[in-house]
């Protein structure tokens, strides 16, 4: 009696592109049927539209419809929290004070040093105006400094150690500006976010700012969207989307390289509009400053986030080891995007505490952030007392 073979076969047909896909199931108690091909075991999957946007044809010959690319990739979903939670803002300047002190002790000793010497002759002010100038101050406030300095050591008539640090202490204050409104405005504007646009040249650790930043804010209870429109630079989206991944910031950046800047800037927003985000802060590209097309880019992509949110700040990061050079760039920048806040980064190496009073008086705006370190938490906001007692040592 010949075995009784049931023969079960499913054809299912799945037109697209042209083309089919045709799964054949084999015979019940036979072992399956050896590859030979479509329709016997295999499946093949109708070919689609490319990436790329050229036309592809499938079995039947049909052209299929080109894909567009897009300049910006879809949003991604929304990131995993980070693995731990950043420290707050308050009084991480205070925390690193320590790192501060060890490379603005120099400028300190030496300027108590000349202070409190038996004899203050023409020569004594001399150096000290000469030390104020190396710290980077510039000509006209190290002027204004010692001229202040010889009138209220006349007045006191005193030359110990504490009085001398204390006078000092409060002169250094005033230059420095207390009155100045530090404040980062991250507040949301009712159904919209608040929007920071972060500028500065390759090099002086601008992308690197953008994520401690954003921690900073997670870590103050904000949420927070990052937009990569430095597509010029091949790693900046890889390196700012680490950055977003480990604190839990959603990253908006370009499918493909060179792609329009202010289209990312554009769709950062959107995107941030969207999933009601607190703060939506955006990288851009840091060319050469002499070069007009950046100036342009930076122009163009200010007023396309302009139409649909308020950009609450912009942010010139500056390398602080860079001094008058530093200040040069500051001018360029200020001309073109208005800059309502400067970051001085790398602070704790060879800086000289000085490049914060010239910058300031400078482009007339205050120093907000400091980075003191390479660690993700050495970014903190700016505290004139802080960075006044690491100077005198108070």
């Amino acid at each position: 009696m010949l075995e009784l073979i049931i023969i079960i076969v499913a054809v299912v047909v799945v037109v697209g592109g042209g083309g089919t896909t045709l799964l054949v199931r084999s015979r019940r108690g036979a072992p399956p049927a050896p590859d030979r091909g479509v329709g016997q075991g295999t499946t093949k999957t109708a070919p689609g539209p490319s990436a790329t946007g050229t036309a592809e044809r499938g079995e039947a010959g049909t052209a299929t419809a080109p894909s567009l690319e897009p300049d910006v990739a879809a949003p991604p979903a929304r990131p995993a929290p980070p693995t731990e939670k950043p420290p707050p803002s308050a009084g991480r300047l205070v925390r690193l004070r320590g790192r501060l002190a060890r490379s603005q002790s120099a400028l300190g000793g030496a300027l108590l040093g000349l202070l409190s010497s038996d004899r203050l002759d023409e020569q004594t002010w001399e150096e000290i105006e000469d030390t104020l100038i190396t710290a980077d101050m510039g000509v006209a406030p190290a002027r204004q400094l010692v001229d202040e300095l010889r009138t209220d050591v006349k007045v006191e008539g005193t030359r110990d150690p504490e009085s001398v640090r204390s006078l000092l202490r409060r002169l250094l204050l005033e230059q420095v500006g207390v009155d100045m409104d530090r404040t980062l405005h991250t507040a949301r504007h009712g159904d919209r976010p608040a929007v920071v646009l972060v500028v500065g040249v390759n090099g002086t650790g601008k992308t690197t700012t953008v994520g401690k930043l954003a921690r900073v804010l997670i870590g103050d209870g904000q949420t927070v969207l990052l937009g990569a429109a430095d597509t010029f630079r091949a790693a900046a989206a890889d390196q700012l989307q680490t950055w977003g991944d480990r604190v839990g910031a959603q990253t908006i950046r370009s499918d493909r390289e060179g792609a329009d800047p202010a289209s990312v800037a554009f769709d950062a927003v959107n995107t941030g509009i969207e999933r009601g985000v607190d703060v939506v802060i955006v990288d851009t590209a840091g060319r050469l400053h002499t070069k007009a097309g950046l100036m342009d880019e930076l122009g163009k992509i200010k007023r396309v986030i302009s139409r649909h949110a308020t950009v609450d700040e912009v942010l010139l990061v500056l390398d602080a080891t860079t001094g008058q050079n530093g200040l040069r760039q500051a001018r360029v920048f200020a001309e073109v995007v208005d800059v309502t806040g400067i970051v001085l980064t790398k602070l704790d190496g060879t800086a000289k505490g000085g490049i914060v009073i010239a910058v300031q008086r400078e482009l007339g705006v205050p120093v907000k952030l400091v980075g003191l370190g390479e660690g993700p938490d050495d970014l903190a906001p700016f505290e004139p007392e802080a960075f006044v007692d690491a100077i005198v040592g108070a």
